[in-house]
C-alpha cells in the first residue's frame, strides 16, 4: 500500500459514471486518464497544469487511451479553477503536489497557490463531495508547503467539512501524505 493506491481506492469507491471531476495537477496525465475511466463517457474530467509540457503529455495520454472527449486539459494554475466551473457542481477534486515527474524540478507547487486552489475547490464541490490531496514533499520543493498545508487544513470549517490527514508512520524518508476532505451533505 502506498499513497497512490490508497487515494485510488478511495476514488474508486466515490466517483461514479457521469461525475464531474477536477484533476488540479495534470502532470503526465496518468491520473487524468484514471479519473476518466471512473467518470466514463458520460462524465467529465477537467485537468489543470501550469507547464505546457504537462498539458501536452496529458493531452497525448488522453488521446492514446480514447478519453479526449471526456478529459479537457487547461494551461492555467489550479488556483484559477473557479473560472472553469460553477459552485456546487464538482463531485471530486484531486491534487498531487510537488513537481512534474520527469520534468523540471525547479518548478513545483507552492502553498499560496495550492491553498487558493483548495479554497476555490471547496466552494466548487457538491454537498457530499470529496477532495483528495497527496502532499509530496522533500528536497527543495516541499517542507514549507507541507507544513503550511497541514496547518491550513486545521482551519477548515468543521461544520461544513471533515478533514482526514493520513500518514505512513513506518515508511522511511519522506513518504507522501494523503489528505481527504469531505463536504457535508
Amino acid at each position: 500500500m502506498n499513497t497512490l493506491s490508497l487515494v485510488h481506492q478511495q476514488l474508486e469507491r466515490f466517483i461514479r459514471p457521469g461525475s464531474f471531476v477536477i484533476d488540479a495537477t495534470a502532470g503526465n496525465g496518468k491520473d487524468t486518464v484514471f479519473l476518466c475511466g471512473l467518470v466514463g463517457k458520460e462524465g467529465k474530467v477537467l485537468a489543470f497544469d501550469i507547464q505546457q509540457q504537462a498539458v501536452d503529455n496529458t493531452r497525448r495520454c488522453l488521446a492514446e487511451n480514447g478519453w479526449e472527449q471526456t478529459g479537457e486539459v487547461v494551461l492555467d494554475s489550479h488556483a484559477n479553477m473557479a473560472k472553469y466551473a460553477q459552485p456546487g457542481t464538482v463531485d471530486c477534486i484531486v491534487f498531487n503536489l510537488g513537481w512534474l515527474p520527469g520534468g523540471d524540478h525547479t518548478i513545483f507547487t507552492h502553498a499560496d497557490s495550492t491553498i487558493a486552489a483548495m479554497e476555490a475547490g471547496l466552494e466548487l464541490l457538491k454537498d457530499g463531495g470529496l477532495m483528495c490531496i497527496s502532499i509530496y514533499y522533500g528536497g527543495a520543493s516541499g517542507y514549507e508547503e507541507r507544513d503550511t498545508l497541514l496547518e491550513y487544513v486545521k482551519t477548515i470549517d468543521p461544520d461544513q467539512y471533515t478533514v482526514l490527514v493520513t500518514q505512513f508512520a513506518n515508511r522511511p524518508g519522506d513518504p507522501p501524505i494523503p489528505v481527504f476532505i469531505m463536504k457535508a451533505t
